[in-house]
């Protein structure tokens, strides 16, 4: 807590350097770029027109908060476990390109995990973390959300839905998703549990795979091969965004993962359960086709 009665030449340097100015300009510029690609979304002009700005601040203060709590996830356990490690940097992306105005959020780790239950904490709880705040999300949303008398016919932009999805929107609205028109709360809500879906792809070092190397350590092969097949076909027979994912899961499987201090130290019983859970959110966030358009 700053002190008012304290000249500024007196706040030491050291204090001065540790303030986080890139991470503060980079979650503020994404911030801005996440409403205007929300805004633009609805068919409004933020450019011509900054007071149409707010139209996107729901979207956007829900999707940021979803990645926040994800990345400060890692970022505790990395703390707790002795990890150094940076705070998020969060990436804005050209709002009149890119729908979501962000390509995302990352930390940077910078020393070894200490063994594969810090590893398993580490990985496991920013995709527990985002899950939580996006499923809140997604309920609040449905409940602000659209349902049309019936499914749209005319040329449209469909989102896919997960097994997750599909029982909110039933339980919530008591109707099939494909004639709900999702409000802005709806569609962070979606985008997060999607996130989550993506993150948990258990391979390389995204967090799916830290899970998986603190389960099995280095025998961890079969899977992802399975995981590179199931891309391909997902592919080729609907979504080609999968084919990217597959070129991604390739280049990081070719990386390895790198071994903790102790692999020796197994995961303990309730970390067991708790990677049986996270199992189970990957499968109920999966999306096999998740962006379709009806001609």
């Amino acid at each position: 807590m700053s002190r008012p009665e304290m000249a500024v030449g007196a706040v030491p340097v050291a204090a001065a350097r540790r303030f986080p100015l890139i991470h503060v300009l980079l979650l503020a510029t994404t911030t801005l770029t996440t409403a205007m690609a929300s805004s633009l979304f609805q068919g409004f002009d933020p450019i011509d027109d900054p007071r149409q700005l707010v139209h996107g601040v729901p979207f956007a203060a829900t999707l940021i908060t979803i990645l926040l709590v994800h990345e400060s996830g890692h970022y505790l356990m990395c703390l707790r476990h002795g990890v150094a490690a940076s705070m998020p940097y969060f990436l804005p992306a050209p709002p009149n390109i890119f729908p979501l105005g962000t390509f995302g959020a990352f930390i940077r780790i910078r020393s070894r995990f200490p063994d594969r239950r810090a590893l398993f904490d580490i990985g496991a709880a920013g995709p527990w973390g985002g899950f939580v705040v996006a499923v809140a999300a997604m309920v609040v949303g449905l409940r602000l959300s659209t349902v049309l008398p019936a499914p749209p016919m005319e040329h449209t932009l469909e989102l896919g839905d997960s097994l997750l999805t599909t029982f909110l929107t039933r339980s919530v609205l008591g109707t099939d998703p494909d004639v709900v028109m999702l409000h802005p709360v709806a569609f962070a809500g979606w985008v997060g549990l999607f996130i989550t879906s993506l993150n948990l792809l258990p391979a390389g070092q995204l967090d799916g795979g830290h899970v998986l190397y603190a389960v099995a350590g280095r025998r961890t092969r079969l899977l992802p091969a399975v995981l590179l097949a199931t891309l391909l076909w997902l592919g080729l027979h609907g979504w080609a965004g999968w084919l990217f994912w597959a070129a991604i899961i390739v280049f990081m499987v070719s990386l390895g993962h790198p071994p903790s201090q102790n692999d020796a130290r197994p995961l303990d019983g309730p970390r067991v359960l708790a990677a049986c859970a996270t199992v189970a959110v990957f499968v109920l966030t999966f999306v096999p086709e998740p962006i379709r358009i009806l001609p």
